[in-house]
């Protein structure tokens, strides 16, 4: 394992045993892949995630939390009172402030209000991992001129978001009209056929433009960070 970032100590960081119950952090991550690193906050408990965060807090690595519970933003807050919250993507970083941003623009649609917590948190993982981002909502294909509005900016982007439900026709018209590629979110926004965002993953999957990137349901982290990884050159 490297040292720990932010330590200055030059040994190797070791978990306490506390933490090492419920989870061994990654704290070489940012030093292996030039990225932070990243905790699913959801399925665990406010206890897990105080210990993770304290971890962080004594190791100095810096950590997306996603899919944070309102019972836990306290946990890590506690830890890390200085880390930036932001309610709409449920998602805490620290530290609050992104990196200088380098490489290419990436653009985040959302296709309507629904879906902007999916899209909010892509955004801000791709900032969060150095790069500049722009936010547009309710863009979707049920009023195209809506689209149609942003081509000066879509075409300025190095890659785009798109993160729709319902039919999840958005990004193989935004493939259409770009050169860059795609990252299709799917959201599980949408009526009974929609199956939680089966029916749009199934529509991105199968898009007619070419250039289309899909990633799981409701997955705005990972659209997000595969965005930044794209952009980076």
């Amino acid at each position: 394992m490297a040292d720990a970032p932010g330590t200055g100590t030059g040994t190797a960081w070791e978990p306490g045993p506390e933490l090492l119950r419920v989870a061994r952090l990654d704290h070489d991550r940012a030093a292996r892949r030039g990225y932070p690193e990243a905790v699913l906050c959801e399925p665990k408990t406010p206890d897990q995630v105080a210990a993770i965060a304290a971890e962080v807090a004594a190791a100095g690595t810096p950590t997306l939390f996603t899919r944070v519970r309102e019972d836990q933003v306290d946990a890590v807050l506690t830890a890390l009172p200085d880390a930036h919250h932001d309610a709409v993507a449920r998602l805490v970083a620290w530290p609050p402030q992104p990196p200088a941003p380098t490489g290419g623009l990436v653009v985040v649609l959302s296709a309507g209000t629904s879906d902007l917590a999916v899209a909010r948190e892509a955004e801000l993982t791709a900032r969060h991992l150095g790069r500049a981002t722009e936010l547009v909502v309710d863009v979707g294909v049920a009023g195209l001129h809506r689209v149609l509005a942003q081509l000066d900016l879509l075409r300025s982007a190095r890659v785009v978001v798109v993160a729709a439900g319902m039919d999840g026709a958005l990004p193989s018209v935004v493939a259409g009209l770009v050169s860059c590629p795609v990252v299709a979110i799917p959201t599980s926004v949408g009526y009974g056929a929609a199956f939680g965002g089966v029916a749009p993953l199934l529509s991105m999957l199968n898009a007619c433009s070419p250039g289309v990137a899909v990633v799981n349901i409701d997955n705005g982290y990972g659209g997000g960070h595969l965005a930044a990884q794209i952009a980076a050159g």
